[in-house]
């Protein structure tokens, strides 16, 4: 039993499932990596009741190693000093277009959301999200409507400017650069790769985050926004993350709330992200239900760097 947590953590800690063997059931089953460090004290109490010393040791060391890599998520971490505009940005995967339309503009509206990042959207869903008057809110954007869940897209409460995709990806990945009030300036991505449910998806998947944007320091903040079909316990999701980009519900304590799955009877996971790049602050990130979606809406509450 000890071996079993054993071997989950020696994968999860040193990031085995980043590389090229590494097949897709072993990336699917590290999603549930905070499960089975909530689990971790069982291997340590049937050790202690059998008396095996040195296997109740170990079993120490493996739960301490998965805790020092989970728990971190619900505690949050400092802020940089950022003091120029707000930016609250929203992301929601529709699930084949069919969530509730209504529901979602009234989170826009409820919420403020200056930015708005949709999956899973199409023509259909342009139509519904249109006549509930999420353009009277958002009235700029850049679409990719599109039917199943290929189609995705920004809507924004302020000008945007069409940039070049992400390119090479399996789906779209749209990006614009997005004019606050002021001149301050934000370049969006809207995510969606491929789930690696397979070898040959998790090939896509793998090239679609490496394809990501890099965040450089000295320009524009950029917000990538999205369901990423990840969780932290992925290597190739952290690796993302080196590249310059934080994970806003991970910087305020929230990084274990999950948002895909909680109306189903499998555990529920976190594979929806807010990326932002390090000079960006985060003052909050909550979840919210959409009817007729399997994924929580992501809300974050962001402060930009001043120009």
């Amino acid at each position: 039993m000890v071996g079993s947590w054993g071997v989950w953590a020696a994968v999860r800690l040193a990031g085995l499932d980043g590389i090229g063997g590494a097949g897709a059931p072993v990336v699917a089953l590290l999603s549930f990596t905070p499960y089975v460090t909530a689990a971790a004290p069982i291997p340590i109490i049937c050790a202690l009741v059998l008396r095996r010393w040195w296997a109740a040791a170990a079993a120490v060391i493996v739960a301490a190693g998965l805790v020092v890599a989970v728990v971190p998520r619900a505690i949050g971490s400092g802020q940089p000093a950022a003091t120029g505009p707000a930016l609250r940005v929203l992301s929601s995967n529709l699930q084949f277009g069919r969530g509730d339309a209504a529901a979602l503009v009234e989170l826009v509206r409820r919420t403020g959301t200056d930015v708005l990042s949709v999956q899973e959207l199409t023509p259909a869903a342009v139509q519904r999200l249109e006549r509930a008057g999420l353009t009277r809110l958002l009235p700029h954007m850049v679409l990719v409507d599109r039917e199943g869940t290929t189609g995705i897209g920004i809507y924004a409460r302020h000008p945007l400017r069409a940039l070049p995709p992400v390119a090479g990806t399996t789906y779209p990945m749209p990006r614009a650069e997005l004019t606050l009030p002021g001149g301050v300036t934000a370049e969006v991505t809207a995510v969606h790769p491929l789930p690696p449910l397979s070898d040959a998806l998790r090939r896509k998947w793998n090239h679609d985050l490496a394809a990501l944007p890099t965040a450089g320091r000295g320009g524009p903040a950029q917000v990538v926004a999205g369901d990423f079909n990840a969780t932290l316990d992925h290597a190739r999701f952290r690796s993302v993350l080196d590249r310059g980009y934080d994970d806003a519900a991970d910087r305020v304590g929230k990084g274990l709330v999950p948002t895909w799955g909680t109306e189903r009877r499998e555990p529920a996971l976190t594979i929806d992200h807010v990326l932002v790049s390090r000079q960006v602050a985060v003052r909050r990130v909550d979840v919210y239900s959409i009817p007729g979606s399997d994924h929580r809406a992501l809300f974050a509450d962001l402060i930009l760097p001043a120009r």
